[in-house]
């Protein structure tokens, strides 16, 4: 059976920069053994297959791959689909609204497709909100591991810590953007979640952040732009800055480092001193499209 399927660049509004992303638009009668051998044959960041929703009042339901596991969530397969979906169906005016089901739940989803039809903006709202997972490695374990020395490790009141949105990370403060540049992690004993590198944008006002994600255990040496990251930032910025009552703009860049710029938007919500709700947003980009013959 031909199958088609579709490449995007996401957390971009440019072809060739964000995080790529492969779309299986024709999932059925697949199973999870396939869905996972294709992944690994895109060997992408995540791969995701689009099959028919259990609910008709959702556009699609979900499956999100790695090259090596079935994820729950993640974020810019979510955004990717989306507007590839929203591209897909009929006008519905300027803006299109759907739930996307995935194994976390049911995914809010807006869309905004660009004029000429190569891509669009999307945000979600998270179905869940970010749990925290418990304290991190202690700044001289983890140094060594980064390729940093125990100083460049916290800023402000940041210390290493735990949250997870579906997948887990273990997310670290670095002092400095150049710290963060020179990091080079190696596998060690937080192998288990991702390794979540941020430090304060210094040319930025505001909630701005630089970041890097690294996740050997995924088969992501380091992923360019990671909405579910993003997500669980939202407890880090929640346990360690002082957020007022009302809504909160952030900005994360990513990919710096690898040559692929990407650009996140996060937003919380805190109502009565917690943190109420968590929406990301950002741009995809189709790339090309094809059809596979399994």
């Amino acid at each position: 059976m031909a199958r088609r399927f579709v490449t995007l660049d996401v957390f971009t509004e440019q072809a060739l920069a964000g995080n790529p992303l492969a779309v299986v638009l024709d999932s059925e009668g697949l199973d999870t053994a396939a869905m996972q051998a294709i992944a690994g044959e895109f060997n992408l960041s995540e791969t995701v297959f689009v099959l028919p929703p259990s609910e008709a009042r959702h556009r699609a339901r979900l499956r999100i791959f790695t090259p090596l596991h079935e994820l729950p969530f993640a974020g810019h397969p979510t955004v990717g689909a989306a507007v590839l979906l929203a591209l897909e169906g009929p006008a519905q005016g300027d803006a299109r609204a759907f739930g996307l089901e995935e194994r976390i739940g049911i995914v809010p989803c807006v869309v905004e497709p660009f004029s000429d039809g190569s891509g669009g903006r999307a945000r979600f709202k998270l179905p869940a909100l970010p749990e925290f997972l418990g304290e991190g490695p202690d700044p001289a374990v983890l140094a060594p591991l980064l390729g940093l020395e125990p100083g460049d490790i916290g800023t402000g009141r940041h210390v290493p810590s735990r949250h997870g949105v579906g997948p887990s990370f273990t997310c670290v403060p670095i002092a400095t953007v150049a710290a963060l540049d020179a990091a080079k992690p190696a596998q060690g004993p937080e192998a288990a979640d991702g390794l979540y590198l941020y430090a304060p944008d210094p040319e930025a006002t505001g909630q701005s952040w630089r970041v890097r994600m690294f996740a050997p255990h995924l088969g992501l040496r380091e992923d360019p732009a990671t909405g579910s990251a993003a997500a669980a930032f939202a407890g880090v910025l929640m346990q360690f800055e002082t957020l007022g009552e009302g809504t909160h703009d952030v900005v994360i860049r990513q990919g710096e480092a690898m040559g692929r710029p990407s650009d996140i938007a996060l937003q919380l919500t805190v109502e009565s001193g917690a943190l109420r709700s968590v929406e990301i947003g950002g741009a995809a980009v189709i790339v090309s499209d094809g059809r596979l013959r399994v």
